[in-house]
């Protein structure tokens, strides 16, 4: 690796942890923080704001996503890079790969956070359970409707694909 590139990653990456900081001590939410670099600038940042909005989804990399769509003008972060202060919980991994960006960098992982009373890992467990076994069960109401919607949706011609 390069020492520009390095430096570029090293810059970003202690941002986002500044951002964690941040919002930690103003008391928006958990200690994390999230940036979104494209071609080496930064088009968003984020914090955990969940306490602050009283939000559940308002985990720094949601906040940082939704911020740089809006300056993007698009739902997905092509070309983008993520770098968050910690690896990304099960909710932000999806909307990490909803949104398509090239790459994440992370510093705390999963284990790091779970040891500071974030634990992730009990939603990795939930989501490999059967529906009926979750916590928070989980059952499917059967009707036409609900299967009928998506088969409007193939056949619809004027759709944006996402």
């Amino acid at each position: 690796m390069n020492d520009k590139k390095f430096y570029m990653e090293k810059t970003f990456m202690n941002r986002a942890i500044e951002l964690a900081r941040e919002g930690m001590d103003n008391g928006d939410g958990g200690p994390f923080g999230c940036v979104i670099v494209k071609e080496g600038i930064i088009v968003a940042e984020g914090n955990n704001c969940v306490t602050k909005e009283n939000d559940p989804t308002a985990h720094a990399e949601i906040v940082a996503i939704r911020r740089a769509c809006d300056v993007l003008g698009s739902f997905q972060l092509t070309g983008c890079d993520i770098y968050t202060s910690c690896e990304p919980c099960p909710m932000c991994l999806g909307a990490i790969y909803w949104a398509r960006p090239e790459r994440v960098f992370f510093a705390a992982n999963r284990n790091d956070a779970a040891k500071a009373g974030f634990d992730d890992d009990f939603i990795y467990k939930e989501l490999k359970l059967p529906l009926e076994d979750r916590t928070i069960p989980h059952i499917r109401v059967q009707n036409d409707e609900g299967a009928d919607i998506f088969r409007t949706w193939v056949s619809k011609e004027n759709k944006i694909k996402y």
